[in-house]
């Protein structure tokens, strides 16, 4: 069981049911996404223009990682456009994650319209120096 922000219990699976529900009631496409790496980690930035950070669901879940992102779709198809060239819908997008990232110590954050996933490497695959004698 998890607890919202009211303070009612809320089930895992019914969060997992309504966000099912959505990606196959509404309009979802894949955000852009740049991955890089560094010594430490991974660093992967999606972009998901619109969305608020209260509506960013970042999962773990079987070796993968699920990414979120929930738009006011209802209101954003009801326009009356005259010039519409941005595509509408919620976003989401699932990659695997290689055994090489410590999930325990996977983290994000979500600023101006980007969410940026901090994935770092286990100690085991990181480069390493060996001094010579």
């Amino acid at each position: 069981m998890n607890e919202n922000h009211n303070n009612e219990t809320v089930d895992v699976n019914e969060e997992k049911q309504s966000l099912e529900n959505l990606l196959t009631s509404e309009v979802s496409f894949a955000p852009l996404v740049d991955i890089y790496e560094n010594e430490d980690e991974f660093v992967l930035v999606a972009d998901m223009p619109g969305v608020k950070k209260e509506d960013v669901n970042l999962k773990l879940e079987e070796g993968s990682m699920l990414i979120f992102g929930k738009t006011e779709y209802r209101d954003i198809i009801n326009r009356k456009y005259v010039l519409k060239e941005k595509e509408t819908g919620h976003f989401f997008r699932k990659f695997r994650i290689s055994d090489t990232i410590d999930e325990s110590k996977i983290s994000a954050q979500f600023e101006d319209g980007q969410l940026t996933v901090i994935l770092p490497k286990h100690e085991r695959v990181k480069p390493k120096t060996i001094n010579i004698k």
